[in-house]
């Protein structure tokens, strides 16, 4: 067997095409959640501080700031200071753990879901002729 021949067997089995359409899925997911923090849980957060709160911008220079080079983050990381970038990482970690809640909430969806799928699936219903020939065996044992 032919190494392209190995591949192609590797590259459309039923695991790799699982594995693909869930990094797919992660990355749209991913979106959904940064807006989720950016767009809706930063707002709140920010309110509650009493005002605008932006998490990216909070840092500690490290160095010297440079004569000229304005006081913000995206400038003195372009001049290349170093910054001890707390906010950040904040906005990373909410981040995580809003993610982190979302699957956990999901997979506990799915499996109530599937509880109820086995639960339906161990009551045997039974079949239109076993009941009728259970019925003509009831009618038998009866005494006449």
């Amino acid at each position: 067997m032919g190494m392209m021949q190995e591949f192609r067997e590797f590259a459309i089995k039923g695991n790799m095409m699982d594995l693909a359409v869930g990094v797919i899925i992660g990355a749209a997911f991913q979106k959904i959640i940064d807006s989720i923090v950016n767009d809706l849980i930063m707002p709140i957060i920010a309110a509650l501080f009493g005002g605008k709160l932006d998490f990216q911008n909070m840092y500690q220079p490290l160095g010297e700031i440079p004569a000229g080079v304005a006081n913000n983050y995206a400038a003195l990381k372009a001049a290349g200071v170093p910054l001890l970038a707390y906010g950040n990482f904040l906005t990373i970690l909410i981040n995580f753990l809003l993610l982190a809640w979302v699957v956990f909430m999901l997979v506990k969806a799915m499996n109530r879901l599937r509880k109820q799928n086995v639960a339906a699936a161990a009551t045997p219903v039974e079949a239109e002729e076993i009941s009728l020939l259970k019925e003509i065996r009831d009618n038998l044992r009866q005494p006449r």
